[in-house]
């Protein structure tokens, strides 16, 4: 069962580097390889070489780079090794000194310029080693290997006596298009945890009828599709009766390969060494060496404006509320962590185990999602990095294409002059001094207890939920709180509010300084906002309004707030659960992106000037119509006086 009948690589080339110290065989290697003829003479070092494309039966062209042994050129040598896909080092079997440079120089050399391919190790001069070594190659090897992994085969060659020339460069072609390290961890004798997530996938898109084992008519659809041939009845039933045999629960009740069989026949092929066989499975669906989806069957990247937004589709939305539904195992509209875990196993990670993702949706007191919480996931996911929300998707078994997954909104700008707004996902950024209240905010945003402690948060922090607008309509809703320290390395960007909707900005009411800095900073961000065109309304939030305000607090906000032309400040208690509908304001906000917007005096002076321009040109234009007009009348008046 699954006979790889043939194998296309996933490369167009192949490039071999040859390395190693001086005499141990190099050149004369790569000439016998290539000539099939032991040469008497060889230059220092070789000219690019190619190997005949029919040589093995992949066709996959082979080119070898021969490299110097001198101490001049290390980084020429080093350059090479950089753009290999393999690296095929050689040591003398008659100079056990050569040997040891491996471990010692050659092997560390390849890690420190972090060359990671495969390693083939190369014995030349097999005919010139002494008969009287009892060791074996493998005994030999096996230590160099146990503390160099990346060292994928190891071989003894002879190119005088012909001695397995062609070999060499067999198995680090099969290194680069059939890579051992991606699958299978050699030490443990077990499939890679990357490798059985892309299996399980695999076994359960080609489990058509969903019933949790491949039957006899799946099997071949699955032979079909990866090797374009069918297998035969009797085919099947050896198959399965190999994986009965050592695997009991391999195959069911009814005689169908479960999950657990089809990774078995996977690791008995490895442990065999025919690793194409599963190579050219995973490559049928779409992986690539490092097993993931490869480029060609996910979205180009994603061409948009600064201030577009990039959101699921309705169709997306609903095939993940029918994914929901099918890991909420009990029932009781949340799905918990261990769920979770089990939705990405067919994906190379959990993406949300990191942050911005981790911790950045409600969650039930149990620790699970619920629809809004799951949904607003994806909706932070899709906003931030939309690529790879499409490339989960995928790995969830999402059938439809990009264009059916996203969608890019409208410009920003063009919501501003069109007065409304009608994305589905708002991002709000959060501004304050320390200690103002910004992260109590964002915590009672997802549904947690209020805290005295106070903890510094030094980095950018994401937090995302479904709220419900003044329009009726539910939005997700992002808010990402920016430290105080971050606000001009942010500012330096020209784009960099481009993404923003909203911004809010946070103060202690009960401290003047809180709210002299928060003053400041909306005096930046406003400007900034003017000077690069990406304007956002903005909101003062007065915190902590449970402490008795410090003296003309609100004389001060006030005057502020009228003079930028935006509301008064909006007083909220974290710690007294009282927040003023704050978070329904802020999508209200959203909503309507043409108001609320504050003006600096140099704006407001900016904007007058153009104005006056504008009228000037205006006035200038209608004095130059009448002056025609003008002219043109005299012109036939004086037409008619000369006619008479």
């Amino acid at each position: 069962m699954f006979m790889a009948r043939s194998s296309s690589g996933s490369k167009n080339g192949i490039r071999i580097v040859v390395a190693g110290d001086r005499g141990t065989g190099k050149s004369s290697l790569i000439v016998t390889a290539i000539s099939e003829t032991f040469p008497t003479n060889v230059p220092p070092i070789l000219p690019p070489s190619r190997l005949p494309d029919d040589m093995f039966p992949d066709r996959v062209p082979i080119t070898i780079i021969d490299t110097s042994s001198s101490v001049e050129q290390r980084n020429k040598v080093g350059e090479e090794m950089k753009r290999a896909d393999a690296v095929v080092l050689t040591y003398a079997c008659d100079r056990p000194e050569t040997l040891d440079r491996l471990s010692t120089y050659w092997l560390p050399e390849l890690r420190r310029l972090e060359v990671k391919v495969p390693v083939i190790v190369v014995g030349c001069k097999l005919d010139l080693r002494d008969e009287q070594q009892q060791a074996s190659l493998e005994q030999v090897m096996s230590p160099i290997m146990q503390q160099f992994r990346e060292i994928e085969t190891c071989i003894e060659c002879s190119a005088s006596r012909h001695i397995q020339i062609p070999e060499v460069f067999y198995y680090a072609q099969k290194a680069v298009l059939h890579p051992t390290a991606p699958l299978f961890d050699q030490e443990t004798q077990t499939l890679r945890p990357q490798c059985v997530r892309a299996l399980k996938r695999i076994f359960i898109l080609c489990d058509h009828d969903k019933d949790g084992a491949l039957s006899d008519a799946e099997l071949n659809d699955f032979q079909v599709k990866c090797f374009n041939a069918p297998l035969q009845p009797s085919e099947i039933t050896g198959v399965k009766r190999v994986v009965q045999e050592k695997l009991p629960e391999g195959v069911n009740e009814r005689g169908c390969l479960t999950l657990r069989g089809f990774l078995f026949l996977h690791a008995l092929f490895i442990e065999k060494g025919r690793l194409e066989t599963t190579w050219t499975v995973l490559r049928k669906f779409g992986y690539n060496n490092e097993i993931r989806l490869d480029e060609d069957f996910l979205p180009p990247s994603f061409k948009r404006a600064p201030d577009q937004g990039v959101e699921l589709t309705t169709e997306a939305v609903e095939f993940l509320k029918g994914i929901f539904s099918m890991f909420d195992n009990d029932n009781d509209g949340a799905i918990h962590p261990a769920a979770v875990d089990d939705l990405f196993s067919t994906a190379p990670d959990c993406p949300w185990n990191e942050v911005p993702y981790k911790d950045a949706a409600p969650t039930t007191a149990l620790g699970g999602l619920t629809m809004d919480g799951f949904l607003s996931k994806w909706a932070l996911m899709t906003h931030l990095e939309p690529a790879k929300s499409v490339e989960y998707l995928k790995y969830i078994m999402y059938s439809g294409d990009a264009a059916s997954a996203i969608r890019l909104t409208r410009r920003r700008r063009t919501d501003r002059k069109k007065r409304q707004s009608e994305r589905n996902v708002y991002q709000c950024y959060v501004f304050g001094p320390k200690k103002a209240g910004k992260s109590a905010l964002l915590d009672a945003f997802l549904g947690r207890p209020f805290s005295d402690s106070y903890g510094a948060n030094i980095e950018e922090r994401y937090v995302v939920n479904v709220v419900e607008g003044p329009s009726g309509s539910k939005k997700f809703l992002i808010l990402r709180e920016i430290p105080e320290d971050k606000v001009k390395s942010i500012l330096s960007a020209k784009d960099s509010l481009a993404a923003c909707d909203v911004a809010v900005f946070v103060y202690d009411s009960s401290d003047e300084l809180s709210w002299k800095k928060t003053a400041e900073l909306l005096l930046e961000v406003a400007g900034h906002g003017e000077d690069t065109g990406y304007e956002v309304p903005s909101l003062i939030v007065a915190g902590k309004d449970d402490l008795d305000p410090y003296p003309m607090a609100i004389h001060d906000s006030t005057r502020v707030s009228q003079d930028m032309g935006i509301d008064a400040p909006v007083p909220i208690s974290a710690k007294l659960g009282d927040f003023n509908n704050i978070f329904r304001r802020v999508v209200g906000s959203a909503e309507n992106p043409h108001l609320s917007i504050p003006e600096t005096e140099v704006g407001r002076s900016r904007k007058q000037y153009h104005r006056l321009v504008k009228s000037s040109v205006t006035v200038v234009s209608v004095g130059a119509v009448v002056a025609l007009a003008g002219l043109a009348a005299y012109r036939i008046y004086a037409a008619r006086r000369n006619s008479n």
